[in-house]
């Protein structure tokens, strides 16, 4: 019988407001209990410092030129984490196995294999004196991967053990969207990718205009009107851009500065059919060689509470794709990251794959994160 672990999973997201924590018990391939789930926001303008570094980041070589911000901005991110599983630690008599860091993602360029994350795995295990697995990314990336997306693996055992009706679809709206698609439970079998922008768009047009870090429920979009002439143009530029094979995305890869003179509402609105049409294209494209009959689309992460954007899907999707919230089959929407990171940790252990061909374009089925002991 496999031995099941305790692993905390830390996901902070492209929109760079705090962390998800997650608790799960496993033996990293068939299994999985949750145990907790917590979020916590950055504190003393974290986030804003991570948007203001960001947005600096276009290119390698900025990578270089703002080291110096980037170790700051590292370490005081690592620290804060470690806050969050000390938190975890002292609330709960569990013993954890690991912790599963991801980080805080600065810049994502597959062309040029490199995904930057920001976190120190040794500082984290020597403050919290845990085994950590951070840097899920690069060993996918080396054998010829995009180094996303990572999370289909645990998609598969989530659907599983949730006895959801195959075929189905987890479509992941953070501020990148992508898909799994499972047909049948053959790790092999898997596929997925980003899709296009998620919540992206949005949450810039909101951090520029200094409405907030979000259009909370869809409400600002709700009130505009679309701009169908900008949002065809930026439909086209989508359409015809360079590299459509692409299995992953930035938040780079998109921005808003082709709205131009309209008011914050109609560009939200806007925004919002964007992301929407190009999501429900994605989704279309790819199901509809594969799937013939009716299928499930169970959406998870923070867009899933956009009513404009769940709206917008709802009406531009192909008749024979049935959107549902993944909360409604017992899943917390806002959690699935987090665990499959935690999911992954215990993965990378025990030398098992984290990445197939069908989801990051890997050569061959890929394991992940490096494991750090440093206590």
């Amino acid at each position: 019988m496999s031995k099941n672990y305790y692993s905390l999973g830390l996901m902070s997201g492209t929109s760079g407001d705090g962390v998800d924590a997650s608790l799960i018990n496993s033996d990293g391939n068939s299994n999985y209990k949750v145990e907790i789930n917590k979020y916590y926001e950055y504190e003393n303008n974290l986030s804003q410092k991570i948007h203001s570094l960001k947005d600096k980041i276009n290119t390698v070589t900025d990578l270089e030129t703002y080291s110096t911000e980037l170790k700051a901005l590292e370490k005081e991110l690592t620290i804060f984490h470690s806050k969050v599983v000390m938190d975890i630690v002292k609330n709960t008599k569990i013993k954890i196995n690991f912790v599963g860091f991801h980080g805080q993602t600065i810049f994502h360029d597959p062309s040029k294999k490199i995904s930057k994350q920001l976190g120190d795995g040794k500082l984290l295990s020597q403050l919290t004196q845990t085994t950590v697995v951070n840097d899920f990314r690069q060993k996918d990336i080396q054998n010829g991967g995009e180094g996303a997306p990572l999370a289909p693996i645990f998609h598969n055992v989530l659907v599983k053990q949730n006895k959801i009706e195959l075929p189905v679809c987890i479509l992941n709206i953070g501020g990148i969207s992508n898909v799994t698609i499972i047909e049948d439970y053959e790790q092999n079998n898997l596929k997925s990718r980003d899709l296009g922008p998620g919540n992206c768009l949005i949450d810039a047009w909101v951090r520029k205009n200094k409405k907030g870090n979000f259009d909370k429920d869809g409400a600002y979009a709700a009130m505009g009107k679309t701009n169908d002439l900008m949002l065809n143009q930026a439909l086209d530029n989508f359409d015809n851009r360079p590299d459509k094979n692409r299995l992953s995305f930035d938040t780079k890869d998109f921005d808003i500065n082709f709205l131009r003179g309209v008011s914050f509402e109609d560009g939200a609105a806007t925004l919002t059919d964007l992301s929407g049409t190009i999501i429900a294209g994605g989704l279309s494209s790819l199901l509809s060689n594969k799937i013939n009959k009716s299928c499930k689309v169970l959406v998870s992460g923070g867009g899933r509470k956009n009513k404009s954007l769940i709206q917008n899907l709802n009406s531009t999707i192909s008749k024979n794709l049935v959107i549902e919230l993944i909360d409604d089959f017992g899943v917390d929407g806002d959690y699935v990251e987090s665990q499959a990171f935690a999911f992954l940790a215990i993965r990378s252990f025990l030398n098992l794959p984290i990445s197939f061909p069908d989801t990051t374009g890997c050569k061959s089925p890929t394991t992940g994160g490096e494991v750090v002991k440093n206590f």
